[in-house]
């Protein structure tokens, strides 16, 4: 490979300050998601406070809605990608082919495997608020709309789509949610002996 045809290195073959700076920040930005992925809790509550602060700003600023709408338009492609199984049931044309969900109460167990894991919705979100925070600070995104309109579309849009996704999850049998497997215990041991 030619000198410097790599990303991050100068003419010369030795990576440049700049490439050197990026690659160590997204490292460091690798290394808190890394370190932030047993607290579910905390993240999702980060983000909704994140959430909270971009809602009080659209409202105080009285504006952005566009951004607003494509902001809740994506959390909703998410959310259905969240909910929807890995292997979707319905493209399959061979029932024996790819991992099937447990049909029949004495099934073997089989955990629901999503589309979108849990930790990339959230991360997906997340950027998704930061980036219209973002927006939100360019009057070019600031596109003057009816927004009672985009409301009213939006909610018939989610009925719609959460319509749809119920109607396959009863179709396939499938619920988004695993609780565990099912243990089953034998009736309690009283300590008595029975005489015969």
């Amino acid at each position: 490979m030619p000198e410097g045809d790599s990303a991050g290195e100068s003419i010369h073959g030795k990576p440049s300050a700049i490439g050197n700076f990026f690659k160590r920040l997204g490292q460091i930005y690798q290394s808190w998601l890394d370190k932030s992925t047993p607290f579910s809790a905390v993240r999702w509550a980060s983000t909704l406070i994140l959430t909270a602060i971009y809602m009080i700003r659209v409202y105080i600023l009285q504006g952005w809605y566009i951004v607003t709408y494509a902001l809740g338009i994506y959390h909703l492609n998410l959310f259905i990608a969240f909910l929807s199984p890995k292997v979707d049931p319905s493209l399959l044309d061979d029932p024996d082919e790819g991992p099937a969900l447990p049909t029949k109460q004495n099934e073997e167990f089989r955990p629901f495997i999503r589309r979108l894991p849990e930790f990339k919705f959230w991360h997906s979100a997340t950027k998704g608020i930061v980036i219209a925070m973002i927006c939100t600070f360019f009057d070019a995104f600031n596109v003057p709309v009816f927004w009672p309109i985009l409301v009213m579309y939006f909610i018939m849009l989610f009925c719609i789509t959460m319509k749809r996704q119920i109607k396959h999850m009863i179709k396939y049998r499938y619920l988004p949610f695993t609780h565990g497997k099912r243990t089953y215990r034998g009736k309690d041991d009283t300590g008595k002996t029975f005489a015969s």
